[in-house]
């Protein structure tokens, strides 16, 4: 009987298993249900059957298996074609790295080549006594300098088609030299792997005129269509102010010449912006590349004269361009060429970095420029989704007015309305104002902004310089920590700026009621470079006075470069009060921050403070710091800080509005410069990690000195001793989870913390060396200093006192909660009082 059953079994499984011939027609009408439902339920299969006669042969378990396979078959093909994808991006990217790998082994043979004329002349020069010998090594260093000799031309006429092709066809062969060969020695940047995913190989020049980047790529848009994105340098380079064809040549080849005039943005207010005035040249090669190349017209390259302009420093375009190659089946190699001369020399000294780095150039054009394309890539092929509704062009239109906005309010040109506002006496913040909203319309600016009875634009700015706080984490802060800096009843008056009474709030007051902040996240960029966010502050009111205060505010942000490992990125937080609809065509107001870093400078002198330079920097001036400032920690990262708010105003309360603006810059300042002092990697020691132990002779002795005069006074042991080594009871102190701090005893002065463990730093956010700064009684609320003062004789009669819970206060002016706290005399070895010591238990922040 046990026999049948199995057999019964096993034919019912080869009966559910068995092959079936679907008809085209049972096919076609499965297929349509597939379509609409690739896993249909059980129910769904019944009905398919009794919908379709055609099926009706067919049993349902048959037809399950049919939709089991479809969906295998759907699901082997989508990874077929991905890895096809991912074998053509390898093939394309292997393609890649074996010309880099001949164009290097080229270098390294022109290296070679010169290394042994080197030696060669100095060996000659070394062979003979006469003066001639420095001559012949200066000769040489001469050769080596003119690698790439710019050819004299004489003037050649605008109108004169043949002259214009013979200096875009010398602008090509150099242009290739540098994108494929050895005109200019690369070197690759950090952190730029190669790979089917990475951005590209990026270098920068080495020992060249100007400064150069090269980065070349793989990207999935056809030749034609990158070109078209790469010529609409205004939606990709956000320095760029505006670009202007002012000419078109068709060439016999079928090609094309165009002059162009360029305006760019200056990245801070302490330098002139530059303009361009060059030559572009779009070409086919023999191979089928696009090459799209473009050099500056000068007296030494000939053609014709530029526009002349008064609010811009010309600087110049040397050989440059992109170089586009179809990539068999489907995409493009992209080599992209930057190189330009800034002017370095008609800036202040200590910004002259900005304009001599590859570095900034790579990230701010050449790197860029792939990142565009990428992303535009990316969204044509449906891999990036963004949520809201909200197009990925709308989304990348209201970054580039954001940033728009904030490099108008930095530079403040005079054709677009802006003049300079008189000052209080004090030159550390400018104040510009803008009574002709005009100049506006159709930029991120809105008629509604501006009220029927006149008014205008007022921006507040400044620009200073960071020693020794990266851009990225300080940028990273502003964003999270907004109420350390921000001040409400500010952001109520900009966004009471939206509102059909625009003007309810006609003088902010300072130190207006902190509130909360929610970040809600609109888009990023492929490599999460920038993020685009809606920021709502939660509004709070105490009073019928404060109605405008209780409303919930919005603002739209935009955060770039705040990955620390970014070598040369700029980091930026630009922000716009928003109503609650939202709309694409909402008028933007950017205020915010951008912090540049400059290039070590290792044998200059370095501060350790925070400077201003709006009122101290001159063109050409050497650095005018004290020798006794230079950094004794060897660490010597610079940057430029340039903080930028805008407001709008009525005619009649335009002082008004001016002296809340400047206040309100100059408390930022303030702020910022505190944040800066906290979290500068020189305090914070590694980049607000675990703090490293203190391990001086005279650490080790406050240790046992603290746990010596505890147990005396209390009777008690601080902490379970494991080691009577002055290091082990160090190391105890240190790590222990209770905030302890030292401070001084003087009679005639205010206590000073002089030591604290790393919970009692982490509880004053703040550091050894910055400890120091830190009195006592400024950490204390009220209520806390009116109880240490009535302890106080009791604890230098007794030796200790238990203080009751309490609320303090961070360096950063955070309110921190402690459960208790114990105050006891520290005693030196002759019994000598030493110090005061406190410990806090069970901290933390409100």
């Amino acid at each position: 009987m046990a026999l049948s059953m199995h057999k019964d079994s096993v034919n019912k499984q080869m009966d559910s298993s068995k092959y079936v011939r679907y008809t085209p027609e049972q096919v076609e009408a499965l297929e349509r249900v597939y379509t609409e439902c690739p896993k249909p339920s059980s129910l769904r299969r019944q009905q398919l059957i009794r919908e379709c006669p055609i099926l009706s042969n067919i049993e349902p378990k048959q037809i399950k298996v049919w939709f089991q396979n479809r969906r295998c078959r759907e699901k082997q093909r989508k990874e077929a074609s991905r890895l096809q994808t991912v074998n053509r991006k390898l093939t394309a990217m292997n393609k890649l790295l074996m010309e880099e790998n001949d164009r290097l082994q080229k270098q390294v043979s022109h290296l070679v080549y010169e290394n042994g004329y080197m030696r060669q002349q100095l060996q000659s020069a070394s062979g003979t006594t006469t003066d001639n010998s420095c001559e012949s090594v200066v000769v040489s260093g001469q050769q080596q300098q003119q690698q790439n000799p710019t050819p004299q031309h004489p003037q050649r006429d605008a109108n004169n088609p043949a002259g214009l092709l013979a200096i875009a066809e010398e602008t090509l062969a150099e242009f290739l030299s540098k994108a494929t060969g050895t005109a200019v020695d690369w070197v690759q940047m950090i952190g730029m792997k190669p790979g089917p995913d990475s951005i590209g190989i990026v270098a920068v020049s080495r020992n060249c005129s100007g400064v150069a980047a090269r980065a070349c790529g793989l990207v999935s848009l056809e030749p034609t269509k990158v070109a078209e994105i790469l010529k609409e340098r205004l939606s990709w380079f956000r320095d760029c102010r505006s670009i202007d064809v002012l000419s078109a040549i068709p060439t016999g080849n079928g090609g094309t010449i165009e002059l162009i005039y360029m305006q760019t943005y200056a990245p801070t207010t302490l330098a002139a912006a530059r303009d361009f005035w060059t030559l572009r040249y779009t070409t086919s090669l023999e191979d089928g590349s696009l090459v799209i190349c473009e050099r500056s017209l000068t007296s030494s390259t000939g053609g014709p004269a530029g526009p002349p302009t008064t609010s811009f420093v010309r600087a110049e375009v040397l050989p440059s361009g992109y170089l586009i190659r179809p990539c068999e089946g489907g995409g493009s190699i992209i080599h992209i060429v930057d190189h330009v001369d800034l002017d370095a020399w008609s800036v202040p000294e200590v910004l002259r970095p900005l304009y001599e780095s590859s570095k900034i150039l790579a990230q701010k054009m050449t790197v860029a420029a792939l990142r565009h394309i990428r992303q535009i890539a990316q969204e044509s092929s449906g891999e990036i989704q963004y949520g809201g509704g909200r197009q990925p062009a709308v989304l990348r239109t209201f970054s580039q007015r954001l940033c728009r906005g904030f490099n108008d309010a930095v530079n403040g040109f005079a054709d677009d309305g802006w003049s300079l506002m008189g000052s209080d006496g004090v030159e550390d913040v400018t104040i510009m104002i803008n009574s002709s909203p005009n100049k506006f319309l159709g930029s991120q600016y809105s008629t509604s902004m501006f009220s029927t009875f006149g008014g205008g634009v007022l921006c507040a700015k400044a620009s200073m310089l960071l020693q020794n706080v990266p851009p990225a984490l300080l940028v990273r802060f502003l964003r999270e920590h907004r109420s350390e800096w921000a001040d409400y009843g500010v952001d109520a008056y900009s966004a009471a700026c939206l509102k059909a009474s625009p003007y309810a709030v006609p003088c902010a007051r300072p130190g207006g009621f902190p509130g909360s902040q929610v970040i809600l996240p609109l888009a990023h960029t492929v490599e999460h470079e920038e993020f685009l966010e809606v920021v709502r502050l939660e509004g709070h009111a105490f009073s019928p006075e404060d109605v405008a205060l209780a409303r919930d505010m919005y603002l739209l942000q935009l955060c770039s470069g705040v990955d620390e490992n970014a070598v040369g990125a700029c980091a930026q937080l630009v922000f716009a009060p928003i109503d609650e609809s939202f709309a694409d065509d909402a008028p933007l107001l950017p205020s915010g921050f951008r912090v540049i870093p400059l290039d070590p400078k290792p044998d200059g002198p370095a501060a350790t403070r925070t400077l201003d330079l709006a009122s101290t920097l001159e063109v050409g001036a050497g650095g005018a710091r004290p020798a006794g400032e230079a950094d004794l920690n060897g660490y010597n990262l610079r940057s430029v800080l340039t903080i930028a708010f805008q407001f709008t105003f009525e005619s009649h309360l335009r002082d008004n509005v001016a002296a809340m603006a400047r206040q309100y810059v100059r408390s930022v300042v303030g702020s910022v410069q505190r944040v800066a002092m906290a979290i500068s990697p020189s305090r914070l020691s590694s980049h607000m990690g675990p703090k490293p132990l203190p391990g001086s002779p005279e650490a080790l002795t406050l240790a046992r000195w603290i746990c010596r005069s505890y147990r005396i006074h209390t009777g008690g042991e601080l902490f379970q001793v494991e080691s009577q080594a002055s290091d082990a009871i160090l190391k105890q102190l240190w790590l222990h989870s209770d905030a302890i701090l030292c401070c001084s005893v003087k009679t005639n002065a205010s206590p000073v913390f002089t030591f604290a463990n790393q919970a009692g730093l982490d509880m004053l956010e703040t550091t050894l060396v910055a400890l120091q700064d830190i009195m006592l009684d400024k950490i204390l609320d009220e209520a806390g200093r009116k109880i240490l003062c009535s302890e106080f004789s009791k604890i230098m009669q007794q030796g200790f006192a238990y203080l009751p819970a309490g609320i303090c206060l961070s360096s950063m002016g955070r309110p921190v909660s402690y459960e208790q706290a114990i105050a006891w005399k520290v005693l030196n070895d002759d019994d000598s009082n030493h110090c005061l010591a406190f410990m806090f238990l069970n901290w933390s922040f409100v």
